[in-house]
């Protein structure tokens, strides 16, 4: 990464919950690619009520800081936003899996339902034509 990459990149670590979500939101519509860790299957998380989560970052960069502990054998692996949108969100809301929209290192990401976060996928989409 260059300085500048390392510092947006810091920064945008720092910011709450909600924001990094909007960050998502944006950067995902705008390069039209997500990214998961991936290692003969998706890297998941649980709720602390036993419910199953897919972390999602909007850049390579952001989910490569996520290799620890268990995941630190994953790689980071592009999603097409189509794919996204038309294929992992239905089958998330269908076997009750939410998208963990931006975890950190230190933190845990938002999580919508995949019909919340399709929805504010398709509504950016629509307001940036």
């Amino acid at each position: 990464m260059s300085e500048k990459s390392v510092k947006e990149v810091n920064a945008v670590l720092l910011l709450d919950g909600a924001a990094r979500f909007n960050h998502f939101i944006k950067q995902v519509v705008d390069s039209e690619i997500a990214w998961g860790l991936w290692d003969d299957g998706w890297a998941l998380m649980e709720t602390d009520n036993g419910t199953s989560v897919f972390p999602l970052w909007p850049a390579e960069e952001y989910a490569e800081l996520n290799r620890l502990g268990d995941w630190a054998h994953y790689q980071p692996k592009s999603i097409a936003l189509e794919d996204l949108l038309e294929q992992m969100l239905p089958d998330f809301a269908e076997s009750n899996i939410l998208p963990g929209i931006f975890p950190t290192p230190t933190g845990s990401g938002v999580t919508p339902t995949a019909e919340e976060l399709s929805s504010h996928l398709r509504d950016y989409d629509a307001e940036n034509f």
